[in-house]
């Protein structure tokens, strides 16, 4: 007789991406697409971390740049840079980031509460710190982090 599947209902499917060296997450359920560079139309009297809007099937959907919202210098666009479009409430928006890497599932013993580890505006919009292996992975609240 098989040994029945335990199911953790607290573990969570996180998209990996990399700004710089720097590993971040987001709850995959947040996310409705991943895509290549598109044309961004700049929009005036915008924050500089608003690239602009893109035309994504019928859709125009504002795009952050997250370099630019982490104070991080700009790069050069490579093959795997990548647009992720995220549904928040009602609203969707495009993040830009270096580099998709993967998909991974973490439970709530793998994510670190941040709240006594960082005291700045920065804790506002990370929600935890995820342990991947060795690994560090910085968890980000995309509702929070869209309302700064």
């Amino acid at each position: 007789m098989a040994e029945a599947q335990v199911i953790d209902f607290d573990t969570k499917q996180f998209i990996i991406f990399r700004l710089g060296e720097e590993r971040f997450g987001i709850d995959s359920l947040k996310i409705t697409t991943i895509d290549r560079m598109k044309t961004i139309t700049r929009v005036p009297k915008t924050p500089e971390f608003i690239k602009g809007v893109i035309n994504l099937r019928g859709d125009i959907i504002p795009v952050m740049d997250l370099r630019a919202k982490f104070n991080l210098p700009p790069v050069e666009e490579t093959e795997e840079t990548r647009i992720i479009i995220l549904k928040l409430e009602e609203i969707s928006i495009g993040v830009i980031v270096d580099q998709v890497l993967q998909t991974i599932q973490l439970s709530g013993e793998d994510i670190e509460n941040t709240s006594s580890l960082i005291n700045s505006a920065a804790a506002e919009y990370i929600s935890g710190i995820g342990k991947v292996g060795g690994e560090i992975v910085t968890l980000i609240n995309f509702e929070k982090l869209v309302k700064l």
